[in-house]
């Protein structure tokens, strides 16, 4: 090869190496834009409220699990905060469901239209996110964690990891999770109570039952059907609860207006009821809530039992929030018991904290088969 045709040669090969470095250049660019707006999210997707944390931003969305939507086109009208002011509302064409039940899919076509819907409303120049981290009820079957994986999938997740709610708390609160020591957490939800034991990054014990803030609601609407012929609504029922609803006697009772409609003249109608029949009539429900911990903390190893009665009991979730209710399981059970501090969102918190560092609670994770 003469001198001109190697000085050839070697600024071809060159060129050619430019042009690759060149490309693997714009490939890294590209791929860091990308990540940069496919941020990874943290959701607990609750019966009550749905809750997403984003990487770097935090808790950036907090709303109702609430949808309205066309009764005969299906498509979405309202999500969250908008479709909660027309829940009791609405005339023929629009029908306002809460998707989720017990912690669960019940209708799982409105379900992937609401995390769609939400997702989009967290950013505007959206991309489908890379990884999702869903909080879910630790009782939860394969077929329900199916539902949930495939709802994330298809608003745009490329990959889905599930967490069990109780696990998710005691993170959100700063427990430590991977220490051989015995943690117990009571989260109090809309759909579920979730009671579990935490040891060594995994579940030592748990009891899931669906009795929480929802049933909580619907004791209080049948109290006001058997005792005063009206019938309320569940947003009233809510606010009854949050208002005057306790577990144990106030050291001031208070006694409330309610108004609904006579259920015998079909008349709207307004009564007076006291925060002592309020209790009375919260008593079974909480009383659930009290045997399922009971239960739980007879099934607890002996040496985990020890380190339970010297930390106690954390109460996390909205349900968490009614009055004298630590009061109530410290009764019962003669343990400690502590509310967390924002119990609503530890969950989403927890979740989040997992996201920031896989690497770290990969074990905490629930392993499930994939279909």
């Amino acid at each position: 090869m003469t001198g001109w045709n190697k000085a050839v040669h070697a600024s071809i090969t060159l060129g050619v190496i430019q042009d690759v470095f060149n490309y693997h250049i714009k490939l890294i660019f590209l791929m860091g834009l990308f990540s940069m707006f496919s941020a990874d999210l943290a959701i607990d997707l609750g019966t009550a409220n749905t809750v997403i944390w984003m990487k770097g931003k935090g808790i950036i969305l907090n709303e109702p699990s609430i949808v309205a939507f066309d009764r005969n086109t299906k498509r979405i009208i309202a999500i969250g905060n908008e479709a909660r002011a027309m829940l009791g509302r609405t005339h023929k064409d629009i029908r306002t469901i809460r998707p989720m039940k017990d912690g669960v899919i019940a209708d799982f076509e409105i379900a992937e239209g609401m995390l769609r819907e939400f997702i989009k409303k967290i950013s505007a120049g959206w991309v489908p996110s890379r990884r999702i981290i869903v909080s879910v009820p630790s009782g939860i079957t394969e077929v329900e964690k199916r539902a949930v994986r495939d709802s994330a999938e298809h608003a745009g997740a490329k990959e889905v990891h599930l967490l069990a709610e109780p696990m998710a708390a005691a993170i959100g609160i700063g427990l430590d999770v991977d220490a051989p020591v015995g943690n117990m957490v009571v989260d109090i939800g809309g759909g579920t109570t979730e009671i579990a034991v935490i040891a060594l990054s995994g579940i030592v014990n748990e009891e899931s039952r669906r009795v929480a803030g929802d049933e909580m609601n619907n004791a209080i609407i049948q109290f006001f059907k058997r005792n005063h012929n009206i019938l309320i609504g569940e947003r009233t029922a809510e606010a009854i609860k949050c208002e005057v609803g306790s577990a144990m006697p106030l050291k001031e009772e208070i006694t409330i207006q309610v108004k609904g409609r006579d259920l015998v003249n079909g008349v709207p109608k307004t009564t007076e009821v006291s925060s002592v029949e309020i209790r009375e009539a919260l008593n079974e429900p909480i009383a659930q809530i009290v045997e399922g911990v009971k239960v739980t903390l007879e099934r607890t190893p002996p040496e985990l039992s020890a380190d339970i009665l010297d930390r106690g009991i954390m109460l996390t979730g909205g349900g968490a929030l009614l009055k004298g209710l630590d009061e109530r399981l410290r009764l019962e059970t003669n343990l400690p018991v502590h509310v967390a501090e924002e119990p609503l969102l530890a969950v989403v918190r927890g979740t989040g904290k997992v996201m920031e560092n896989m690497d770290k609670y990969s074990k905490v994770l629930l392993k499930g088969k994939r279909y």
